[in-house]
C-alpha cells in the first residue's frame, strides 16, 4: 500500500501548482488596453502599456519558476534528497538537538543555492528591465550574507528548542512551543526598528522643515505618540516608494522611503501618514497580531497530531524507525500544512483588506479631504507599474490591498467628518 502522507504531498504539489498557474493566467486574461477613466491624465499611454508588459513578464518569470521548482522537489523527495540529508546529520553526531540542526543547516544551503539564481534573475534582470533597481551586486551580497547571520543567529537557538520540547515534553510540547515562539515573536516584533531593520536600511530622522512640521503637527492632533519620523534609504535598492509603521512602546516609529519623500507633496505624505496611524488607532496591528498568534497555537496542535507517526517520516524516505527523528517531522510536517496555511491566508488577506479600507476612512475623516490620498495612491501606482484591473479571483486569494480603484471608490463616497 502507498504511504498516505506521500501521496497527499505530491497531490498538494501538483495541485497548487495547477491552480496557481490557473489562477495567474485568468489574471492575465484580465488585462484591458484601455486606461481606466479615474486614471487617465495620470497614466499615459506609454507607461500604461509598460505596466502591462511588466505585469506579462512578471508573471511568466512565477510560472516558469514554479514550474521548475515543483518537479524538481518532487524529485528529491523521491530519489532520497531527504533520505541523504539525514543519513549525514545522523553520522556527525548522536545528539538529536545537533542532528537538527546540521539537517537545517544542510537543507537551508541546498534551499540557497537552488534559489540563488531565481533572485538573481529577477534582480538584475526583470526588475532592471522596467528601471526598478537600484541594487548592486555588493548590496545583494551584503544581504544575503546579513540574512543568512540574521538566520542562523535567531533561527538556530529557537529551532533547537523546538526540537528538545518535542523530543522531551510529551504531549505538553505543543503548547510549551506555542507560548515559546509567542514570546519571541514578540521580542522580535519590539526589538527590530532598533536592532533589525537598520541592519539593512539607513534610518536618518526626518529633517526640520515644512514636511516634519506638517506630519508631527497631524500626529499630535490624534493624539498619536512616536519615537520618530524617519527617512529610509529605500532607493538603495529599489525606485519602488513605500511607508510603514512598525514596533511597539517607545520603538514605535513611522518609516517614510526617500523615493516616496521625493514624490509626494507634503500633503500626500501626512495622508499617507494619516493612513498608518489608522492602522495603529483602528488596533490592526494587535489585531494581526492576535490572530498570528492564534493561527500558530494551531500549528503546534495539529503538528503533535502527527510528529509522532512513523508513516510521516517513511513518506521522505527515512526508515521511521524510534527514536523518531523530530526535527525531519518539524519540516515534512510544514507539507501536510500547506492546505491550512492557504485557507488561513485567505481569511487573513480578506481581513487585511479590510483593514486598508478602514484606514483609508480614518485617514480622509481626520484630514478632512479625500484628494491627498487619492492623488497619493495613483502617483505610487504609477510609478510602481501597478495592475490596475487585476482578477476578482486573484484579489480574493492573494491581495493584502484592495485594488486601487476600488480604495479610490470608496474614499470618493466618504464624507469627511
Amino acid at each position: 500500500m502507498e504511504n498516505p502522507y506521500l501521496i497527499f504531498t505530491l497531490v498538494v504539489l501538483v495541485g497548487f501548482a495547477v491552480f496557481y498557474s490557473w489562477i495567474h493566467w485568468l489574471n492575465l486574461k484580465a488585462i484591458r488596453p484601455d486606461i481606466p477613466e479615474e486614471f487617465e491624465g495620470v497614466y499615459d499611454a506609454e507607461k500604461y502599456k509598460q505596466s502591462q508588459e511588466y505585469l506579462r513578464d512578471s508573471t511568466r518569470f512565477d510560472l516558469i519558476s514554479r514550474c521548475i521548482r515543483t518537479p524538481v522537489l518532487i524529485a528529491f523527495i523521491l530519489l532520497g534528497g531527504f533520505a541523504w540529508i539525514h543519513r549525514t546529520a545522523v553520522g556527525m553526531t548522536e545528539s538529536m538537538v545537533l542532528q537538527g540542526l546540521v539537517f537545517a543547516a544542510l537543507l537551508g544551503g541546498i534551499n540557497l543555492l537552488w534559489g540563488l539564481p531565481f533572485s538573481l534573475y529577477n534582480t538584475f534582470v526583470l526588475e532592471e528591465r522596467y528601471g526598478f533597481n537600484k541594487t548592486t551586486p555588493k548590496t545583494f551580497v551584503l544581504d544575503l550574507v546579513k540574512s543568512l547571520l540574521l538566520g542562523i543567529i535567531l533561527g538556530a537557538p529557537i529551532f533547537a528548542l523546538l526540537i528538545l520540547f518535542f523530543e522531551k515534553a510529551g504531549g505538553n510540547a505543543w503548547w510549551i512551543c506555542w507560548g515559546v515562539v509567542t514570546v519571541f515573536q514578540l521580542v522580535i516584533l519590539y526589538i527590530a526598528p532598533v536592532v533589525i531593520l537598520p541592519l539593512f536600511n539607513k534610518f536618518e530622522p526626518l529633517e526640520d522643515g515644512e514636511l516634519r512640521t506638517d506630519l508631527e503637527t497631524y500626529a499630535r492632533g490624534q493624539g498619536f505618540e512616536i519615537s520618530g519620523l524617519f527617512k529610509v534609504d529605500g532607493s538603495r535598492r529599489s525606485t519602488r516608494a513605500n511607508a510603514y509603521f512598525t514596533g511597539f512602546g517607545k520603538n514605535r516609529r513611522i518609516a517614510l522611503f526617500d523615493t516616496l519623500i521625493d514624490n509626494h507633496s507634503p500633503a500626500e505624505l501626512v495622508a499617507i501618514l494619516a493612513h498608518e496611524v489608522g492602522h495603529a488607532k483602528c488596533r490592526h496591528i494587535h489585531k494581526q497580531l492576535l490572530l498570528g498568534i492564534l493561527s500558530t497555537g494551531l500549528l503546534f496542535f495539529l503538528l503533535s497530531l502527527f510528529i509522532g507517526d512513523a508513516e510521516l517520516y517513511q513518506a521522505f524516505g527515512l526508515p521511521g524507525e524510534q527514536p523518531l527523528p523530530v526535527y525531519a517531522g518539524l519540516i515534512f510536517f510544514s507539507f501536510l500544512y500547506t492546505p491550512v496555511s492557504a485557507v488561513l491566508g485567505i481569511f487573513t488577506q480578506i481581513l487585511s483588506r479590510k483593514f486598508e479600507f478602514e484606514a483609508d476612512a480614518y485617514a480622509v475623516n481626520t484630514t478632512g479631504d479625500a484628494d491627498p490620498l487619492i492623488t497619493g495612491l495613483k502617483t505610487l501606482s504609477v510609478d510602481n507599474l501597478s495592475n490596475l484591473t487585476p482578477h476578482p479571483w486573484l484579489v480574493f486569494l492573494e491581495y493584502s490591498h484592495p485594488p486601487v480603484l476600488e480604495r479610490i471608490k470608496a474614499m470618493r463616497t466618504l464624507s469627511p467628518s
